[in-house]
């Protein structure tokens, strides 16, 4: 019987990151109208967050780029269907659903940013689209309200999905992106 030996999967500034996120879109989330000044620097927050992400995407640790995670869509559909079948290969690194959700969380908050810079300015005058105007506000608001809700829609979605996974696996993957270490186990991976 191979012992589990741990290995450091999840750098620092990608766990930070992660949970800065999840901070930062929280309070973003829940402050909206009432606490203008905080919704708004929340905002920043995630915005900066996803600059850096994306930075760290190309010159991060190995298990932090694009270039060793990202796959095609009938990659992570395939590794969806083997999940939810509980025959799902395991991955030290991000899997092809978890590739998919990073994508689609980037973009959708990255809509739900850019929309809230667009509010911002058009009702405001402020903040880096000062100059947008108030014609479109209404459709701004629109458009941030869904990618706002969108992206809590597939934060239940990746919750669940680490669940189910580390429920299949026998893995805590919560506490791996808390610590940064994962079990390496040679007959099966």
């Amino acid at each position: 019987m191979n012992m589990p030996v741990l290995i450091k999967v999840w750098d620092l500034p990608l766990r930070v990151f992660h949970w800065l996120l999840v901070l930062g879109f929280t309070v973003a989330y829940l402050t909206e109208d009432e606490l203008l000044d905080i919704h708004v620097w929340a905002g920043y927050l995630v915005f900066a967050l996803l600059a850096f992400r994306l930075v760290w995407g190309f010159i991060g640790s190995p298990y932090a780029r694009f270039s060793q995670f990202l796959c095609s869509p009938l990659a992570s559909i395939a590794y969806i269907k083997d999940l939810l079948a509980a025959r799902a290969k395991r991955y030290l690194g991000h899997n092809p659903a978890g590739a998919a959700m990073i994508v689609l969380l980037l973009l959708s908050l990255l809509a739900t940013t850019l929309s809230g810079f667009a509010v911002y300015g058009a009702d405001q005058g402020a903040g880096p689209l000062a100059g947008i105007g108030s014609d479109n506000e209404e459709l701004w608001e629109e458009i941030h309200e869904f990618f706002a809700n969108f992206s809590v829609v597939l934060i239940v979605l990746h919750i669940a999905g680490v669940i189910l996974e580390s429920v299949i696996h026998k893995e805590n993957l919560a506490k791996a992106m808390i610590q940064g270490s994962k079990k390496f186990l040679d007959d099966k991976l």
